[in-house]
């Protein structure tokens, strides 16, 4: 079999596998553990990387096992999908890295209030994370919704894990309810895909895109509706957000940051993918979307404002900005699309950076309260930096990628020019005016005010912050900037996903390259091929 760069397809999912494996084998050896994990990582990066260059060719096809689609499993790197793997290879690398920097720095988490807590055990923690790094590359993949329904498992069993390392009552008490609300969305996603082989006789989201137009307008908004259901719940958006700012914060440090940056976009990408590939422009849907885009980006961020725990204040930033991403897919357009696929870059990589630094400031501080936290910005201004900089681009504040993102929504929204997204465009607006309003909060609390005794003392006993956690976060932090330098292309880039994704021919064909209903069988090799869009 020769080379070709469909071989790279499977390795984001293969790659994190295998090593879990060999990590989990070698749980009693913490050294060879770490390299593992980071080679595997660092390898999965730059095969997605390189998939991200093929795929602006057009998608690039790998059948499973030789079987050819529909019986067979399709991964398809096409723009979207490459251009997520990427950014969630990147940044899955660094959130391992902190999290190796605070292990060997011999930290011990800290509770609610400053006290030492158990140390987390860090042999199981680099397999289950590997595994959930498996997940969610399975998951941007797949060309089949049931292994899409696989890929999300991989990640509710993974995250479960790693939301409940320590075993303190809250983690429990935290996960337990994650779990709860994950296996609900999965009953109803597996319902959903059961549903959609009833209608259409297959899953491969192909072949559905292909059959879906013969089937009853009313039997597929049901379908959509109900896949919508799904995956909201996965994405937070109101009013399925309420298990979030609950789950989340009780985490530690670095799990916090990957779930908080990285698992909501796995729905709100399952939803790009099936509104535009499968389902098209469905006005009545469409205008539900926005009517829940609005809720999300105000519930959210009026829920931030009023909180005085810096972790439960991102969580609830979080719930608010997924707003802007439905805000995005629900015009329906390639516009509106583009913006949508921009700003969850832009918010996976900023959503990141915070968390971890508020890590640090945790660890710094000895809380994640505002009230007991201060003056964080004198005894530690590198660190007053990292936080400032991915905050303003959250906000939005000029030429942040955060502000070109909205710019790209707004745009789109004034241009469609219905009534609704007129409300939409005042409502981003004033979320964005309210984020810049709880985030201001948070510095002058955290940052400026008067410190308390205990952090006065805690700071004088301080050492200088481990290298290993400043190092990724300052990367990321970079990132975050970078995003801006390169916002040109990379929203082109983006454009070019949308216009592809709002098609669904090149992602047809490039599945059946040979014809709609395109022949069952089985050979010998992987089928490798790539199409030109």
């Amino acid at each position: 079999m020769t080379w070709s760069i469909a071989t790279l397809v499977p390795l984001p999912v293969l790659l994190p596998l295998f090593a879990a494996g060999l990590t989990l084998a070698l749980h009693r050896h913490p050294r060879m553990q770490r390299v593992i994990s980071t080679t595997a990582l660092a390898a999965t990066t730059l095969a997605s990387a390189a998939l991200l260059v093929a795929a602006d060719g057009g998608p690039v096809v790998v059948d499973v096992g030789g079987w050819a689609a529909p019986v067979g499993i399709p991964l398809v790197a096409d723009r979207l999908s490459a251009l997520m793997l990427t950014v969630s290879g990147g940044v899955m690398l660094c959130v391992l890295l902190y999290s190796i920097g605070q292990g060997v720095a011999g930290e011990a988490d800290v509770d609610a209030q400053g006290r030492p807590a158990e140390v987390v055990p860090v042999a199981i923690y680099h397999p289950t994370y590997l595994v959930l790094a498996a997940g969610v590359s399975n998951a941007f993949l797949s060309g089949d919704l049931f292994n899409l329904y696989v890929g999300f498992e991989i990640l509710l069993a993974a995250s479960f894990v790693l939301l409940t390392l320590g075993g303190t009552g809250e983690r429990i008490r935290a996960g337990s309810v994650y779990v709860v609300v994950s296996l609900l969305s999965s009953l109803l996603f597996l319902s959903a895909v059961a549903l959609v082989y009833a209608a259409t006789g297959t899953v491969n989201i192909a072949q559905v895109a292909q059959r879906l137009p013969d089937v009853d307008e009313t039997v597929s908004l049901g379908l959509q509706l109900l896949l919508l259901l799904a995956f909201g719940i996965k994405a937070a958006i109101f009013p399925l957000s309420a298990w979030l700012p609950d789950s989340y914060p009780t985490a530690p440090a670095p799990v916090t940051a990957v779930f908080a940056g990285l698992l909501t976009k796995v729905g709100v990408y399952s939803i790009i993918r099936t509104q535009t590939v499968l389902f098209g422009d469905q006005p009545a849907v469409d205008r539900v979307l926005l009517v829940l885009a609005l809720a999300t980006m105000l519930v959210g961020i009026l829920g931030a404002v009023a909180q005085d725990d810096v972790k439960r204040l991102l969580s609830f930033t979080l719930v608010s900005h997924i707003g802007f991403m439905i805000f995005g897919v629900a015009m329906a357009s390639e516009a509106g699309t583009a913006a949508a696929i921009f700003y969850v870059v832009h918010h996976i990589t900023v959503q990141t950076t915070l968390f971890l630094v508020v890590g640090l400031v945790e660890r710094r501080g000895g809380s994640t309260s505002l009230e007991r936290l201060g003056g964080l910005a004198r005894v530690a201004p590198g660190l007053a930096i990292l936080f400032f900089v991915p905050a303003m681009s959250l906000v939005g504040i000029p030429p942040l990628s955060g502000f070109l993102g909205k710019v790209g929504l707004l745009a789109e929204g004034a241009r469609t020019g219905t009534p609704l997204t007129w409300v939409l465009v005042v409502g981003s607006v004033l979320t964005s005016l309210l984020t810049l309003y709880a985030v201001v909060k948070a510095w002058n609390k955290a940052f400026w005010q008067t410190p308390p005794e205990e952090v006065v003392q805690r700071s004088h006993a301080a050492t200088h912050l481990p290298r290993g956690m400043v190092g990724p976060t300052a990367a990321l932090v970079a990132a975050g900037l970078a995003l801006t330098v390169v916002a040109g292309p990379l929203y082109g880039y983006a454009e070019r996903a949308a216009a592809a994704s709002m098609d669904g021919r090149s992602y047809v064909q490039a599945v059946f390259p040979d014809g709609a209903e395109r022949g069952t069988g089985h050979s010998d090799e992987v089928t490798e091929r790539g199409e030109d869009s």
